[in-house]
């Protein structure tokens, strides 16, 4: 993760010296040429504030999910990476331009969430109740279609992509004691 989170901050500067080249393959929505930035788009940033807010969340969640396999990690963010940039491509508002890592980041956190659950892993139901705590709050504030400049979409579609990869990618249940 520190190596992904790495690459992010080397394209941003990329992206500074190049005068800002890189800001265009950011997803504008229903244009057919514009599907090719789909995965680009989740490791791009409009400016190092951007990057720098995504960071920290990246970390620790990619973290975290990866812990429950690599394999298993690299098939749920690329899941979640390319149905948050379709469902961004589908419905975000017309002429706008979305990048970052935040639909991975709120993918992540709804895999976390989910995936104790659904695996009925006790130490996978703490892990998502902790993220819910910490996290919590800025997720569901990232969902609120009020702020300007954030793509509550992105966001949105990220969540739930995350939840689809939890079911998706699920290890198998630990059998209950005494059933």
């Amino acid at each position: 993760m520190l190596g992904w989170v790495a690459l992010l901050w080397l394209l941003e500067v990329v992206d500074v010296v190049s005068g800002h080249a890189l800001d265009g393959l950011g997803i504008t929505p229903r244009e057919p040429s514009e599907l090719v930035d789909i995965v680009p788009a989740a490791f791009l940033h409009f400016g190092f504030a951007h990057v720098a807010a995504n960071s920290v969340p990246l970390l620790v969640l990619g973290f975290l999910a990866a812990l429950g396999g690599l394999r298993r990690f690299a098939m749920a963010c690329a899941l979640i990476i390319v149905a948050d940039g379709l469902g961004v491509w589908l419905i975000a508002p017309a002429h706008s331009n979305t990048a970052g890592a935040s639909g991975l980041i709120f993918g992540l956190f709804g895999f976390l969430l989910v995936s104790g659950f659904v695996e009925r892993r006790p130490l996978g139901v703490l892990v998502g109740l902790l993220i819910a705590a910490v996290w919590g709050g800025s997720i569901l504030a990232g969902l609120a279609p009020t702020q300007t400049g954030v793509s509550w979409q992105g966001h949105l579609i990220g969540l739930v992509s995350g939840v689809v990869a939890a079911f998706l990618f699920r290890r198998p249940a630990i059998p209950m004691r005494g059933a």
